[in-house]
């Protein structure tokens, strides 16, 4: 995507009954895929295609996927010749979506049997909607709290709000393929859909429904969950020797951001560039500079933490000793 990218007015969906494109992104995922799929399979609304592209499982998961697709014809699977990562297995099953609407699945996952049906009542005029998801362990116990309970999940409308974060996850969102079609190349070092929350945004609103529809998989192989520490093990002696990696992927990040916000939205724009520069440069000014951006648009850029007003500040204005 270039600076001069532009994105056009979303078409209206071409009928009440479009196409659904169902992606899942595999890697020994052998434990749990069997419910996901299922779940997935007995949805309510029935026109779907479910894509399954796995990512040199050495489990039981690609010989469980060759099963569902001899058995049912709307799913199709794809195995890797190398591994590409879940960044770059997510963005290729998602090149293969010929739905006009598309929704990312995890492996771990159990969605209720009306998720697909009500998001897409309610996608309206919206690039993405999505909603909340209840948390479970590996036995299925849910463990009585909510995705919301822990991070600020909210509608979301400028790419500002992308910023330093997100909390709008994939596994939850139903997507226009319009918006996935301008996501290509998917940056390495983005999550997937931290990258198509932030291009959504140059389209309109990533809406949010306050209902569950998902029962969210917390266990030990998870990529990412809301559980996990930052560092993992040996955190605290790792911090130091990786703080140069982390600012670089910090800079990194912040550019990609910039340089891939339209011109058209000169807010915006202004605002990554802005960033960008004060990440790069640390100067002192500069680092002054960069608490006076945070303060001014606080409310947008935290608006995925569940935050108080104090904290929040507090937050700025660490940011004048901070890097990343």
């Amino acid at each position: 995507m270039s600076n001069s990218f532009a994105p056009q007015p979303l078409k209206a969906l071409t009928n009440t009954t479009p196409l659904i494109s169902v992606v899942v992104a595999t890697y020994n995922g052998e434990r749990f895929i069997k419910e996901q799929i299922d779940s997935i399979i007995n949805q309510t609304y029935k026109y779907i295609e479910i894509i399954i592209v796995d990512d040199c499982s050495t489990d039981n998961t690609a010989n469980i996927l060759k099963d569902y697709s001899n058995k049912y014809d709307n799913i199709k699977v794809h195995i890797n010749n190398t591994n590409l990562g879940y960044i770059k297995n997510f963005e290729k099953g998602l090149s293969f979506a010929t739905g006009e609407l598309i929704a990312p699945s995890d492996q771990d996952d159990i969605w209720y049997t009306d998720k697909l049906e009500f998001l897409l009542h309610h996608i309206n005029n919206n690039p993405i909607i999505y909603c909340d998801s209840e948390l479970i362990n590996d036995q299925n116990i849910a463990n009585g709290k909510k995705l919301s309970d822990i991070k600020r999940l909210a509608t979301y409308t400028t790419a500002i709000n992308y910023s330093i974060g997100n909390a709008a996850a994939g596994h939850a969102m139903l997507i226009r393929k319009e918006v996935i079609d301008s996501c290509f190349p998917f940056p390495n070092m983005i999550p997937h859909d931290y990258w198509i929350g932030f291009i959504a945004t140059f389209y309109g609103h990533v809406e949010y429904v306050n209902k569950v529809f998902i029962r969210y998989r917390q266990h030990t192989a998870n990529v990412f969950g809301v559980g996990k520490k930052k560092g993992g093990i040996n955190s605290k002696k790792k911090k130091k020797e990786d703080y140069e990696t982390l600012k670089i992927k910090a800079i990194e990040r912040v550019n990609i951001l910039y340089n891939n916000c339209p011109d058209n939205l000169s807010t915006e724009k202004l605002f990554f560039q802005k960033l960008a520069t004060y990440y790069k440069d640390q100067h002192i000014l500069n680092r002054f500079n960069k608490v006076l951006l945070f303060l001014k648009n606080r409310k947008e850029m935290m608006a995925f933490k569940n935050r108080s007003e104090i904290r929040k500040i507090l937050f700025c204005l660490k940011m004048f000793f901070k890097t990343v």
